[in-house]
């Protein structure tokens, strides 16, 4: 599985973007992740870029860790459809960045640089935790592009309530950041069979955890910080939910231990036609928890929904 390596140029006299090769780190052997990745220069943004597969295509946004977190989902979905995952500024194979430049929106921004470098049109929209408001914030200015949505254990609105607000000002806040960035624990944590490593092996989960590293840990918490104020993202994803996403086919795919604030619910109410799908003992990365599963249902739920409109 290659990335596709060019360079594109947009029309209108605005600036070129170019995808060029990302030399694979030793930490990542291609054994445990089978794709190879390049670096998008759009606009001023660098942005790790994976590319695969062809067919219908499908961006998955995760924002908080990397794209490894997609990997399982991708081997089996990429044989129908072209695949591409980003990896948010300051996360996984970009640069580390001071915390003062990371935020939901310059998240969002690259979200839309990706979807214009790569001319995606026809595309439906896979996004978690974070990820939502990043990816329908920033699918926004190219709403016309979007034929539908996938929302993994995650959100798509301002933050309400004293559980969800509460945690994300603790887990957002300098003492846990630094706390964190010292000891590992929450990347040890994620790594495991409650977070992403139910199926990996330990060079998976080396390589998983490699990715984050002290840097990326910090970065982690300081999108958490900032999805506590983002008010302009919001304000966003309220107008594309309200708007131009409203009649979008949508798809929620849930763990069935992890929707504490009832997500999923919501998601309902704002789209009475979605299809909902609970994956059995899954914790808050089902796309790991049951790879399979969750492969299955883009695939049927795309072929029944999207591929026909």
């Amino acid at each position: 599985m290659k990335a596709s390596v060019r360079a594109i140029s947009t029309s209108g006299g605005q600036a070129s973007h170019e995808l060029n090769p990302l030399q694979r780190p030793s930490w990542l052997p291609e054994r445990v992740w089978p794709f190879e990745t390049s670096r998008l220069d759009a606009n001023a943004t660098r942005l790790a870029v994976t590319d695969v597969g062809d067919g219908p295509a499908l961006l998955f946004v995760h924002t908080g860790f990397w794209s490894f977190v997609w990997r399982d989902v991708m081997i089996r979905l990429a044989p129908d459809f072209r695949c591409i995952a980003l990896d948010s500024p300051g996360t996984g194979r970009n640069d580390r960045e001071t915390i003062s430049e990371i935020s939901l929106e310059r998240a969002s921004r690259a979200v839309t640089a990706t979807i214009e470098a790569l001319e995606l049109r026809e595309l439906a929209l896979v996004f978690h935790d974070l990820g939502g408001p990043v990816a329908i914030a920033g699918a926004m200015s190219v709403s016309e592009r979007i034929r539908g949505l996938v929302a993994v254990n995650t959100f798509g609105w301002k933050p309400s309530g004293a559980m969800f607000r509460g945690m994300l000002a603790l887990m957002g806040s300098a003492p846990i950041r630094e706390f964190d960035a010292l000891t590992g624990i929450l990347a040890r944590v994620t790594a495991s069979n409650f977070g992403v490593g139910r199926y990996f092996d330990q060079e998976s989960r080396a390589a998983f955890l490699a990715g984050i590293g002290s840097g990326g840990l910090r970065t982690f918490h300081q999108y958490l910080r900032d999805a506590g104020t983002a008010e302009a993202i919001y304000e966003q994803t309220a107008s594309a939910l309200a708007g131009p996403f409203k009649s979008l086919p949508l798809l929620t795919i849930f763990g069935e231990r992890n929707d504490p604030l009832g997500f999923q619910p919501r998601w309902k109410q704002l789209f009475p036609g979605a299809h909902q799908v609970v994956v059995a003992k899954g914790n808050h990365f089902p796309m790991c928890d049951d790879p399979d599963l969750v492969a299955d249902t883009i695939r049927s739920w795309h072929r029944a929904n999207v591929a026909e409109e």
